[in-house]
Order: structure tokens, then sequence, then C-alpha cells
């Protein structure tokens, strides 16, 4: 019923959107040139409406808003939206219709239609947000089993109540009658669940069953699935396999990896080298004043080589030699393999602290990313000492050498550079190998010019 009042909602405003559009363009600019009639224009609307509406459902704006974020949902908006436009422009060339106003095209429809369905969602969700905070609308659970896992979704449901999830209770054999967490009780054990799912006053079962308890998986499921009770699965190894886990077909089994890494593809792997062989030689034209100035400026200030070569750990845990600009006095080898640089440290020179400040002592990296030892974008690369000291203290700590190390990453443009947190850092390269996309390259290439070349933890 919901998903209908919103469809009907949605073709609403489009349909408004683009009668506004047609208004602005015709009547509220002066003197517009009008070689189509109106009805040339409402007559789109036939093709419009329902070419918009299939593509709100095909990028999942239909689905239940209970946990879908609002970023997630308008960036959705957008998409469509774009993939919208893209088929107008297609349509119009097919049906030469040299006439149609480009600035209805380019710019009235896709404006007002993109902030009509921002606005529709937002004002949707207030209202079911206030319905189920009202106890309307809610929807009815049954834990099974107690566990990490059950602990999990407990929390965010009980700190979630726009959700509209009402937990009933929780089966469990180990715990006794009337325990509770977060104030939702054990109303029974395991053996209680068929009496239960016969009384019908349950929309969902959520299984949590402890990883000692597998074994009784089969018999619940089988119970769950004998009630039609829709039935949820939350696993207690979710800290082991990613939020969104990678599955493939084995001849009918089912084969969950435990890491799903995108640029292990070789398609993805061809894009993202072309990126970075692209990239990297238009910033060595474009930076190639600055580090011309920096050269000699180094030279001129302090004895000892321009170029500062470290080893680090890269792809596959192959070490290599990273570049950087000599931004310290030259020391012993055994002390800059196994030391941080601290806060006033005296063997950072002038120039070096200006440079490190700034990131410019990086940019010979350009290099390392034309030779393929590094990319523009990826986790930073470490040296030995700390590789091998990191992987036994950090869990997962090694999975970022499935990736080229990069230059700029996930964790430098959220703060985690030089004396930081290393698990925030580790937990940041993680969401970056697993969700790796072009785009999400890009976005983190224009944070890194607007705010990660300027590092306030560089020393």
């Amino acid at each position: 019923m919901l998903n209908r009042l919103h469809v009907a909602a949605d073709a609403i405003v489009v349909t408004i959107a683009y009668l506004l559009a047609c208004v602005f363009q015709f009547v509220v600019l002066p003197n517009p040139i009008v070689p189509l009639t109106w009805w040339d224009y409402i007559k789109f609307l036939a093709y419009i409406i329902p070419v918009y509406l299939a593509l709100y459902a095909i990028f999942h704006l239909y689905q239940p808003k209970r946990v879908m974020g609002r970023r997630l949902e308008i960036a959705n908006i957008v998409k469509a939206n774009l993939v919208g436009l893209a088929l107008h422009v297609a349509i119009l060339y097919i049906l030469r219709y040299e006439h149609f106003s480009r600035q209805i095209l380019f710019a009235w429809f896709p404006i007002i239609n993109t902030a009509g369905m921002v606005l529709e969602r937002i004002l949707v969700r207030c209202a079911l947000r206030y319905a189920r905070r009202s106890g309307f609308n809610q929807k009815h659970i049954l834990v099974v089993g107690y566990s990490r896992a059950a602990e999990g979704f407990i929390t965010r449901v009980w700190a979630n109540p726009q959700w509209g999830y009402k937990i009933q209770g929780i089966l469990d054999d180990t715990l006794e009658k009337g325990a509770c967490y977060k104030t939702i009780p054990v109303i029974g054990t395991l053996n209680d669940l068929e009496p239960l799912l016969a009384g019908n006053q349950l929309d969902e079962i959520v299984i949590t069953l402890s990883l000692n308890e597998y074994s009784k998986l089969e018999r619940i499921v089988t119970v769950c699935e004998k009630s039609g009770v829709h039935t949820k699965f939350v696993p207690d190894y979710n800290n082991i396999i990613p939020t969104k886990p990678y599955t493939e077909d084995l001849l009918g089994m089912p084969v969950v990896h435990i890491r799903h890494v995108p640029l292990l593809g070789l398609g993805n792997r061809l894009m993202k080298r072309t990126m970075d062989i692209v990239g990297s030689l238009l910033a060595i034209i474009l930076f190639s004043p600055v580090m011309l100035v920096t050269a000699v400026l180094i030279k001129a200030t302090s004895k000892g080589p321009l170029i500062y070569c470290q080893e680090r750990v890269g792809l596959h845990n192959r070490p290599f030699k990273m570049y950087k600009f000599r931004s310290m006095e030259v020391q012993k080898p055994q002390d800059e393999k196994s030391k941080w640089t601290t806060p006033g440290d005296p063997r950072v020179t002038k120039v070096g602290k200006v440079i490190r400040k700034t990131s410019i002592d990086e940019l010979p990296q350009l290099f390392n990313v034309l030779k393929g030892e590094m990319s523009l974008v990826g986790p930073r690369p470490e040296r030995p000492f700390f590789v091998e000291k990191f992987k036994e203290e950090i869990p997962r700590y090694m999975i970022k050498h499935q990736v080229r190390p990069g230059i700029t990453g996930w964790a430098q443009v959220n703060g985690y550079r030089g004396d930081t947190s290393i698990r925030k850092r580790i937990d940041c390269d993680l969401y970056y190998i697993e969700n790796w996309t072009l785009g999400f390259d890009f976005k983190i290439l224009v944070l890194t010019v607007f705010k990660g070349f300027i590092n306030k933890n560089a020393y």
C-alpha cells in the first residue's frame, strides 16, 4: 500500500516539475522563442512519467526506508535523474525534435524534479518516523538465539526507534527466562519457537544463534519457513565477513568470500592502471615548477641527496623503494628504519618542515606510480619494520597489501595521517579495498585537493 502511494506521489512530483519547467521557460522568462506548441511539450509526459518511475524502481527508491540511509537515497535520485536525462536526449534525437527547449531539458526540469523528489522523500521520512514513534507501522520481531550478533542487532534497533521495529523478545537455551538485554526480555527457549509462530503475531524472525549453536540452525529455519513468517539470519561471525559479502555459486553450493576485493578483477585493474598513468603524467607536468623550486631549496639549505629513497612494503608484500624529497638531515640507516618522526624533531630541516606540512615531499612518488609500484589512490605503504610489528598487533593489517599502495587514500582524507590511530587507518583502508570504484578514486582525489595536502600531523 505504501509503495503504491509512493509511486503515485512520484508521478505527481514528476508531472509538477515538468509543468513548472515549461511555465518558467515560456511564461516567466521574457520573450521566449516557442517553435513548438504547448501540446508538443505536454504530450511528452506520456513518456516521461513511466520512464522516470521505472528508473526510480531500478535505483531501489521504492525499497523500505527503515534502514536506507538518506544520503544513499538522495544519491540514487540524482543517478536516476541523470539516466533519465540521457534517455530524454536520445529520444529527442531519434524523433528529430530539434526545437525542443534546451533550457527545459538541461536546466529547469532536472533541477526542479531533483529538488522535488528530495523534498518529497524528506517529508515521507518525517511522516513515517512520526508514525513509527507513535506506535503505528510497526514490524513485530522475535530474536532467536543470544549472541554477539543478537546484541549488535538489538542495540541498533533500540537506538533507532524511527525504523519501526518492535522486538517482542528473545528465545535462548542458555539464559534464564526474564533476563533482559536493552529492556528486551528472554521469553523462552528455542523449543518455544513453534508455538509462538502458531499465534501468527509476528512479522519477522531474526536468527542470531551463537557459533556453538549452529547445529540447531537447520531445524530452526525449517520451523520458520513452515510458518511462512519472513526470516533473517544475522551470523555471529559478522566481525569476520565483510558488511557486503561477495558470494559465488559453485554448482549450487554458495561460497562466501571472506574479503571482496574488486581490484582483483582484470577489468578493474586495467581501468585503475590507465588512470594512474594518465593522472601521474598530468600531475608531473602540472607540479614540475613546484618540484623544481623545491629541489633548488633543498640543495641550497642542507647537505645530502635531493631524493630520499626509503624501503616500503607494497603489492603482494613486495618491498620497493619509495621516493620523497629529502626533508631531514642525513641519518644512520638503522635510525630511519625504526623511528617515527615526532613533534619538534631536530632531524627535520627548515625546508623540510614546509614541504612535509604541505605534502610537497610526496610529489616524487608520482614516478613510483609511473613505474607501477604505487597508485595515485590506495593504502599508504609502511616500512618493513612497522609492517612486521603491526601484523602481529592489528587484525587484518596485511589485507592492505592486496592492492597497490597509494600517494593518497581514504584514511588520509579522513584525517588519519602521521601520528594517528593505526587501527582507524586500517579500517579506512579496508573500507576502500572492499568498496573500490573508479568514482571512489576520483572522490578521494578531489577531497585530497581540498583537505588532504595540508597535514596537521606532519612534523
